[in-house]
């Protein structure tokens, strides 16, 4: 520009939209719920460069370490639109940590990062606060993240969010699913809802309902806070059974037909009996409002379904019992067997819309 075209006064970041101090006042805000998730072998203080954690303090002596990353996908823009951002933090954390879990990991720490357009100080302090709370329900502690303030990137009252969590588990209790044979059994473990999976459809099927209306399918709750169910964390129960475990699957982006296979062993094949477990209104519903068909549905969804546990025979009755101990409910959902490597949905009789039962594969 010309030199006529210079401002006649100073220029500053909060002019051009990056409010520092309101930064600065999150950063205070948040500190005493950062704090309350400290653990061995983090202080979870923030405001320095990085976050240290030490792993002897945590008390691991033939430690590795485990990394995942995640979002919550689209599922954030139905927390916008309903101005309900207390349990979408959960869904971050949980994303994340539930990866973890599978390798027989235990979450140690959790980084976030939050970018908008223009912060919202109580909008962010809500998201981190469920964060922190989704953080010390699993044992890990919150020890930095990143608020993105970005002008001109992000519509008015629009914000992403990102994960990043590490873990660590003694060599000898790595869960690689070289353990899996044939003849042992599938658990299930109950999801709260769709979890932070397919929520691209499910926002293409309530599109124009009334989300402040009641749901449908969960009695006393409006529609939007049914879609809003948080994610399980499931490592508090899982931890302990480590060791017992073959292998273990988190039913995420794919459904059962896709996450199943992922722990197998080539030469192994899960069969699973959807007729094992109820499937739960919310999947009813949708399935009946988007004309889905079965093989959809579970290539989609998790169907009621959060976490596939794989055991050997003579252990499922006590795994079994351990996990209703903790209040879970655990499901009977099928076993290994030879074959190309994959995942079969057998015997509906009914329950997923068609009354003969069905069948669908998915292979490597």
């Amino acid at each position: 520009m010309s030199a006529s075209d210079t401002p006649s006064r100073p220029a500053t970041y909060a002019e051009a939209g990056v409010d520092i101090a309101a930064g600065n006042a999150l950063v205070r805000a948040i500190a005493p719920l950062v704090r309350a998730t400290r653990r061995p072998g983090a202080d979870a203080e923030i405001g320095g460069f990085g976050g240290l954690f030490d792993l002897k303090a945590a008390g691991f002596t033939d430690p590795l370490l485990v990394a995942a990353t995640d979002g919550v996908g689209t599922k954030l823009r139905l927390a916008i639109e309903t101005g309900n951002h207390d349990t979408i933090g959960q869904d971050l954390v949980a994303m994340c940590v539930n990866d973890l879990v599978v390798q027989g990991a235990e979450p140690l720490f959790f980084l976030d990062y939050f970018a908008t357009g223009k912060l919202e100080p109580q909008v962010a302090q809500a998201v981190v606060a469920g964060i922190a709370r989704a953080c010390a329900a699993a044992g890990c502690a919150l020890i930095g993240g990143e608020t993105a303030e970005m002008p001109g990137m992000y519509a008015a009252g629009d914000y992403d969010l990102g994960g990043f969590a590490v873990g660590a588990v003694e060599r000898s209790q790595l869960l690689t699913g070289d353990r899996v044979a044939a003849g042992d059994v599938l658990l299930g473990l109950a999801s709260s809802g769709a979890h932070s999976n397919g929520y691209s459809l499910i926002r293409r099927l309530v599109e124009g309902e009334d989300l402040a209306a009641p749901s449908p399918f969960a009695a006393d709750t409006s529609l939007g806070e049914a879609l809003l169910t948080p994610t399980r964390l499931y490592i508090k129960p899982l931890l302990p059974l480590i060791g017992r475990l073959h292998a273990l699957a988190h039913i995420t982006g794919g459904g059962l037909l896709e996450n199943v296979p992922r722990v197998l062993p080539a030469g192994y094949r899960a069969i699973i009996d959807a007729a094992a477990w109820p499937l739960p209104p919310l999947f009813a519903w949708l399935q009946q409002r988007g004309h889905m068909q079965p093989a959809e549905l579970a290539r989609t969804f998790n169907c009621g379904i959060g976490m596939v546990l794989v055991v050997a025979p003579d252990e499922a009755d006590a795994v079994t019992a351990a996990l209703q101990a903790t209040g879970d409910a655990v499901h009977r959902i099928g076993h290994i067997a030879p074959g190309a490597k994959g995942c079969e949905v057998i015997g509906a009789a009914g329950l997923w819309g068609q009354g003969s039962g069905w069948t669908a594969a998915h292979d490597d």
